[in-house]
Formats: C-alpha cells, sequence, structure tokens
C-alpha cells in the first residue's frame, strides 16, 4: 500500500486532500505544519510528500530540500496559490516531482498527480531492482543439484521465512537473493543488498541502522539506514559472517522484535523486512570457535539453501557459458560471438575455483581479445588449476587440445554413468562423433 504524506496548515484543504486518496485504498498521515511533517519522516518512510509552500515556521521549500537529502525516493508534489507559481517552479528544480495551484479544482486532479508521481517512483525502483547485468539471465539448472536448489528457492518464496543461502565465493548467491525476492509476495516492494565484508567494522552499524544528525563526527544530517531502506520489501545480508559480535546482537534483535534504533537516536523504528541472508564460510566451525552467535544462526537459517559449486554442475557449464556470452556479446554490441568446440572442451575440462563468477571473467576476456566470431580455445585464459582437475592449464603452458578433449569426455561419461547418448548431449556434440572420440582417444 502507497503510503502518502499531506502538510498543509489549512485544515480543509489537507482533510479534503486525505480523503480523496484515502478513497483510492492508499495510507494517508496529515500534518498540520512543517515541523509535524519532518517528525513524519523521521518516524516513517513515504512514497509522497504532498506540501503547501508557504507554511509558518518550516515552509514546503525547507521540507522539500530535508526529504531530498535524507529520503531522495521520496516523491515530492507542492500546494502553491496562483499567484507563487514562480515558488513551485524551483521547488520542482530542486526535484519536485510537481505542483497543483491552488484553489484546488477537485480530487480528479490530485488523484492524477499523485499516481503519475507514485509511477514514477515505481518505475525507479523497478529499475533498480532489474539492472540489465544482474537478471535471471545468469541462473542456469541442467544438472539435478541446481535443479533441487531452484526447487527450493521457488518454494520459500511466497513465505516470509529468513533464507540463508550458503556456497562458495562466486556461486551466485546475490543472483538467487534477487529471484526469491522476484518470485515473493514482495516483489513490488525494494530489494536492498548490503556487503557485510565490505564496509569498515566504524560504518557497518551506520549503514545498517542509519543514524541521527551529530550522532558522530561527520554525521551532518539523519540517515536512514538499509533496513528503513528495504521495508515492505528484502534485505540481503552478504557476507554475514563477517559481523562483529555488538552487530550479530543488534540483528538479532531485529529479527526478534522486528525494530532498531538509528546510531545516536532513542526513538523505535518498526520496518516490515523479509531477512536473506548469505555466507561463503563453514558457520558450524564459527560457532564452534564462538565467532558467530547460536542464536542468531538459528534465526537465519530458518531456511538453509546450499548452492553447489560449479566443479559439482558439469552438466550446466555449457548452458551456462552460453548464456553469459550471449550477455557479454551484446554489451560489448558482438551479438554473433560463438564458442568453439575446444573452447567448450576446455571449458568442461576445468574446475573452476572461482565459479560463476570466474566463468564470466573468463569469458569477458575471451571476447574482448577474440578478433573474429568464434572464441576459440587458446582465448579461454584460465587461472591456476584446481587440483582436484589437474587436465585444464593455460594453452600458452604447451596444453594439447586433445588433452583438454580427452579429460572432458573422461569426467562426463564419469558424470553421467558411462551413458553415452547423455555424454554426448551434454557436451554438446553427436553421437556419432562422440563413438568417434572415444575410439582417438582409447576411453
Amino acid at each position: 500500500m502507497e503510503r502518502i504524506l499531506v502538510v498543509d496548515d489549512e485544515e480543509g484543504i489537507r482533510t479534503f486532500i486525505g480523503e480523496a486518496l484515502q478513497s483510492e485504498g492508499r495510507k494517508v498521515t496529515l500534518a498540520a505544519d512543517g515541523e509535524a511533517a519532518a517528525r513524519c519522516l523521521d518516524r516513517e518512510s513515504f512514497h509522497l510528500l504532498i506540501t503547501d509552500l508557504k507554511m509558518p515556521g518550516l515552509d514546503g521549500m525547507s521540507l522539500l530540500r530535508k526529504t531530498r537529502q535524507e529520503s531522495p525516493e521520496t516523491e515530492v508534489v507542492v500546494l502553491t496559490a496562483h499567484g507563487t507559481v514562480a515558488g513551485a517552479v524551483e521547488a520542482m528544480k530542486l526535484g519536485a516531482f510537481d505542483y497543483v495551484a491552488k484553489p484546488l479544482s477537485g480530487p480528479d486532479e490530485l488523484r492524477l498527480v499523485a499516481g503519475r508521481a507514485i509511477e514514477r517512483r515505481r518505475l525507479r525502483e523497478e529499475a533498480q531492482r532489474h539492472p540489465a547485468d544482474n537478471d535471471d539471465g545468469g541462473i542456469v539448472a541442467v544438472d539435478r543439484g541446481m535443479v533441487v536448489v531452484l526447487n527450493q528457492v521457488y518454494r520459500v518464496a511466497p513465505t516470509d521465512a529468513t533464507v540463508l543461502l550458503l556456497g562458495e565465493s562466486g556461486t551466485g548467491k546475490e543472483v538467487l537473493a534477487r529471484a526469491l525476492h522476484r518470485h515473493s509476495k514482495r516483489a513490488d516492494g525494494p530489494f536492498v543488498a548490503v556487503n557485510c565484508a565490505a564496509i569498515s567494522d566504524t560504518l557497518l552499524e551506520s549503514e545498517m541502522f542509519g543514524h541521527e544528525k551529530g550522532s558522530f563526527t561527520g554525521a551532518l544530517a539523519t540517515r536512514r539506514g538499509r533496513f528503513e531502506l528495504a521495508d515492505g520489501g528484502t534485505l540481503f545480508l552478504d557476507e554475514v559472517s563477517e559481523l562483529k559480535p555488538g552487530l550479530q546482537a543488534k540483528l538479532l534483535r531485529v529479527l526478534q522484535e522486528r525494530c532498531f534504533e538509528r546510531v545516536g537516536g532513542t526513538r523505535t523504528i518498526e520496518v516490515d523486512v523479509r531477512i536473506v541472508a548469505a555466507t561463503n564460510c563453514d558457520l558450524a566451525a564459527e560457532l564452534q570457535a564462538g565467532r558467530f552467535r547460536e542464536d542468531l544462526y538459528h534465526r537465519l537459517a530458518v531456511f538453509p539453501v546450499r548452492i553447489p559449486p560449479l566443479r559439482e554442475r558439469i552438466p550446466d557449464i555449457g548452458p551456462l557459458a552460453e548464456t553469459l556470452l550471449a550477455r557479454i556479446a551484446r554489451q560489448l554490441g558482438r551479438p554473433t560471438l560463438v564458442l568453439a568446440d575446444d573452447a567448450r572442451a576446455r571449458l568442461l575440462a576445468y574446475g573452476w575455483p572461482g565459479n560463476v563468477r570466474e566463468l564470466g571473467n573468463v569469458l569477458e576476456r575471451a571476447a574482448i581479445l577474440c578478433e573474429g566470431t568464434t572464441i576459440n580455445a587458446d582465448l579461454i585464459l584460465t587461472g591456476p588449476v584446481n587440483s582436484a582437475f589437474r587436465a585444464a592449464t593455460d594453452a600458452a603452458n604447451g596444453e594439447k587440445i586433445e588433452d583438454l578433449e580427452r579429460e572432458a569426455i573422461r569426467r562426463m561419461l564419469a558424470m553421467t554413468g558411462g551413458n553415452r547418448k547423455q555424454t554426448a548431449a551434454r557436451l554438446g556434440i553427436g553421437l556419432r562423433t562422440l563413438y568417434d572420440k572415444l575410439k582417438l582417444y582409447g576411453l
């Protein structure tokens, strides 16, 4: 439900606006002056602010500046008398969406402007939630283990259960978290991600819970944290195992009570947020070592999902490479790029310690280096080899493509239990070609 804050010092006008917008099923809060509206903005987030420009005390222009600074995602519509349209134009320069002239002509004009403002916010949030390089195109599930993972995600998505994604770095935990959000009943709400390992300990608490003006050196204005920004949606806590004990305790309280205080604040703020957490650590070992709270672990692991590393998803490597290469080629303006058979063999033979992220990097590098339309094996420049898969070394070191191809076939035969038809299909070659290569390589 959209939340609208209406502020006007004339009781008749604000009541009229409130009734006109409430009739469309929107939640409307009324404020009699700028100071009261500022307190509302500190306490709660709003989709739309409708404010008169001329008010005693804190006027509409000051309220607009405060909103743009502290809650830039809130749309603003200003009310102005016919003689002060110049002020409304100035307000729009400061970021107001539109203005409505008084006396008001009727409820239809208000509903139209409010609807357009809320729709612009929705479209902006939609673009932020679904950037072109972070869509569902990165999810491929041919391997049985990955199919099970996706089924788990889609089963838990419509609920509000807290989900804990477990997997090595680069396995696509955030991609799955975004898919979980998109398939949830909160899909129209925000998806907010915070990497707990990428922010310094001194700033992380403020980043998570926000801070009040003057609460510490450099806190020049009140700021809402990620929990408030995610209100009504999903908060993704990546690398949650990196949280220090103090923040673990605060996070536990939010999960239990759905409320918190900003840094330097005393007012309790309530939020409606669904938590999805992720880690590449062995949390059982962290618990045993006393570095992670057991009660927090049980709160986070309501629905744990283990994402298999790419080396355990060999059937996914080919389709995933095609999907990633298609995206990379579009971004480079070269949509005709394709993988040669020897390049596919090299991809299948490598152990991928960096998982899907490493695969994407290798393909992007190959696409940039490729002078024609076909990426050959000599452009597949992988890093140090995983000890379990010694067959895949850089072509620059003199390895023969035949050795790579032999190892790829051998591994796929092992994965399929010796089923040659499945092996050929998963390698992307014909059955007759497979028989020829089996004979050639003595397999």
